[in-house]
């Protein structure tokens, strides 16, 4: 302040005493106060704080190449692709083109509420109902194996309250011969339910938690329902109305050409490679899982989370009622994942996040989305009419990415000492 008196005493004599006064307050501000968001309950940093998170991540060798789109009121105030320059990396672009594996699972949950708003079938239904392979199942209890106590209905896939696993989150090695271990072997999804319904459950349907591939299983329901295959109805109801053009879950030759490079950095391994599928992208399957085979685009899955923001409405057209959406977000199951990601929450296949002590941001409770194993990841956050999309192809995969996401969005939330 010192500064600013001796500044207008040398500036008296010389110009209009308004113009003094007016200078003096520009200064005043720049100096008390930091500049505020024009966007509230966001971080006034997010733009700078975002960008280095993505420079860090490629710098750490967590990621290659990135893509970050916050979506706020409508309308894009952050989108930045960050580029490695690194051989055998490839610059991203809005089209390019990423399997978006568990990202595919919100995708399935948006056509089966299209279904139930049809009245084809009820939530309580037994899948065998439908799929008669799935009626006398059996569950594994130690080293026993009983028949299961309860039906596997169509909620608990939807929860994945269905016993089947998925992924080995205690880190036992999934079993090569188990049909969640390796999906490229199935012609169809018809014949992926018959062998997964030889294979017993973890638990009786509906009695537990345990993350995995029911929406392989209901990628199946929905062709019974719709009469369709899988593919034909997401096209017809999901991405046609939303413009999603580039999401399919084939590669044709010319696709290939935007499909990002897999960076991986895990063990010994480190670098770029074209030639690890993991999945079958073949134009000729029609095994299509709806919980992990879907490859899209940022542009893409941007148009399908403006529509979830929106309540299922999407640039004047209705995909979906906000009631079933709403339903979404209904906690089945708490704490799903207390090790790696705690205070964090399962509706119908999407996180919700009840509790933001465990991330230190200031983001608001309520918040809701889900991630890929490659390292995309989204939420809505419908308190402050936003979304966020990180797309990027990357292994080992990270929870901390969406963590330091939502704090570089929000700002870190600080401790309060008592007095």
């Amino acid at each position: 302040m010192h500064f600013i008196t001796r500044l207008v005493s040398h500036l008296v004599n010389r110009f209009p005493l308004s113009i003094i006064l007016s200078l003096s307050v520009l200064l005043c501000q720049g100096i008390s106060e930091e500049p505020k968001s024009k966007h509230g309950g966001l971080n006034p940093r997010m733009q700078q704080d975002i960008s280095a998170l993505q420079r860090n991540l490629i710098h750490d060798e967590v990621t290659g190449s990135n893509i970050v789109i916050v979506s706020h009121a409508g309308k894009v105030i952050y989108e930045s692709l960050q580029n490695s320059g690194k051989k055998g990396d490839r610059d991203v672009t809005k089209a390019s083109l990423f399997p978006i594996w568990s990202m595919s699972k919100p995708i399935t949950i948006v056509a089966m509420l299209t279904l139930h708003e049809k009245q084809l079938f009820e939530w309580e239904d037994p899948v065998a109902k439908y799929i008669p392979c799935f009626k006398n199942l059996m569950v594994q209890e130690g080293k026993v194996i009983r028949p299961a106590r309860t039906p596997l209905r169509i909620i608990d896939l939807m929860t994945h309250r269905s016993g089947y696993g998925y992924y080995a989150w205690d880190g036992l090695p999934v079993e090569n011969d188990q049909p969640e271990a390796n999906q490229t072997r199935f012609r169809d999804l018809q014949e992926f339910c018959e062998v997964a319904a030889r294979y017993p459950l973890a638990f009786d349907p509906g009695t537990d938690f345990m993350y995995g591939n029911s929406q392989g299983i209901l990628g199946r329901l929905v062709e019974v329902v719709s009469g369709v295959s899988f593919y034909d109805y997401l096209k017809t109801e999901i991405f046609k109305p939303l413009q999603m053009n580039d999401t399919s879950f084939s590669l044709d030759g010319k696709r290939r050409e935007r499909f990002q490079p897999l960076f991986i950095n895990a063990g010994n391994l480190k670098g770029f490679t074209h030639l690890l599928d993991e999945m079958n992208y073949s134009p000729e399957s029609r095994a299509h899982f709806g919980g992990d085979g879907l490859i899209s685009s940022a542009d893409d899955y941007s148009r399908f989370c403006e529509m979830l923001l929106h309540g299922g409405v999407y640039r004047g057209k209705q995909v979906v009622s906000e009631a079933s959406l709403k339903s979404m977000t209904e906690i089945h199951s708490k704490n799903i994942l207390p090790r790696f990601w705690p205070n964090v929450d399962m509706g119908l296949s999407v996180f919700v996040l009840n509790n933001t002590n465990s991330e230190s941001s200031q983001a608001p409770q309520g918040i809701y989305g889900w991630q890929g194993y490659h390292n995309t990841h989204f939420w809505i956050d419908p308190e402050n009419d936003l979304f966020v999309l990180f797309m990027t192809r990357a292994r080992e995969f990270s929870f901390e990415i969406p963590k330091q996401l939502r704090q570089a969005v929000y700002g870190i939330k600080q401790s309060v000492t008592a007095p």
